[in-house]
């Protein structure tokens, strides 16, 4: 959708949200359905992904209210600004308390993959903390583990310690930031395998809002998150995934150097990263889709 008739003044456009000042503390956040791939931005959108972005936020946002308040206060368009309520905002918006936002990303990791994976098996570390020997990709780790990041502007994040996430917040706000990202994704972890989904690893993003600390920006999604099915699991290899990976893998059988500009992605390759989007709101939630705003 195009954001050029909300008549509120811009305060950041990222690879996929839009964000607006709403007034009296407020911001106005909206997904839209562009997809990014090894941090380039494609030219071609995926249908309704900010819908159910949206959608999958509010679900959680709802579900774990009671392990931590979330910035969310509606997506209910009639409860938006005069200036945002027009086409296309309906279920891809939230209206949010503006947070004083933790120079740090929330990061849990419940399975050896992705980035920890690769660290695993050149150094036997994961974050800088030993590990078991003789762990495979994708393997359950003993416990999930907290691995901060930093927030990076442009390119990727940077893995940091405990110790340094402490150094950037404060003893007492990366005590609160880990010990709710960790309650946070044992929740959801048990609710989703209930559903036949792994949530190998997830990010939060969290913030201060009145003092309070609150989960932010978008939670336990495709994008934030590994969802990969309980039969599709097996330890010593990559299992499909519930988020972008058809564009991905597609990407991968190129020749390009993961520069912008970005190559055209076929339809067929739009349309399945669609189609696991949506599955992945509807397993978890168990809610239909086509039942959401917009």
């Amino acid at each position: 959708m195009s954001t050029q008739h909300i008549n509120l003044p811009p305060v950041h456009s990222g690879k996929v949200r839009d964000i607006f000042d709403a007034g009296e503390g407020r911001l106005l956040m909206i997904a839209s359905d562009r997809i990014s791939a090894f941090d380039v931005v494609m030219d071609e959108p995926v249908p309704e992904k900010g819908r159910m972005l949206t959608a999958m936020s509010a679900y959680w946002f709802e579900t774990l209210a009671d392990v931590l308040p979330s910035h969310l206060i509606s997506t209910d368009v009639a409860d938006f600004p005069p200036e945002a309520q027009t086409n296309g905002v309906a279920g891809r918006t939230m209206l949010c308390h503006r947070a004083e936002m933790l120079p740090i990303e929330c990061i849990v990791r419940g399975y050896l993959s992705g980035s920890a994976w690769k660290e695993y098996k050149s150094q036997g570390t994961m974050h800088g903390q030993a590990l078991p020997a003789g762990l495979r990709e994708s393997d359950k780790l003993p416990e999930p583990v907290f691995t901060p990041s930093t927030k990076a502007e442009s390119g990727h994040d940077e893995n940091i310690s405990y110790d340094q996430a402490v150094e950037l917040v404060g003893s007492d706000l990366a005590e609160q930031a880990r010990d709710a990202s960790l309650e946070l994704y044992q929740r959801a972890a048990e609710a989703a395998a209930e559903k036949g989904i792994i949530i190998a690893d997830t990010k939060f993003e969290m913030g201060l809002v009145d003092g309070t600390l609150v989960v932010a920006d978008e939670v336990l999604t495709p994008d934030s998150s590994r969802f990969w099915p309980v039969d599709g699991w097996a330890p010593g290899a990559t299992p499909p995934s519930y988020d972008k990976q058809p564009v991905r893998d597609y990407l991968s059988t190129l020749d390009w150097d993961k520069q912008y500009p970005p190559p055209p992605l076929p339809d067929e390759v739009v349309t399945a990263s669609a189609a696991r989007y949506v599955s992945a709101y509807e397993i978890i939630t168990g809610r239909d889709f086509a039942d959401w705003p917009g």
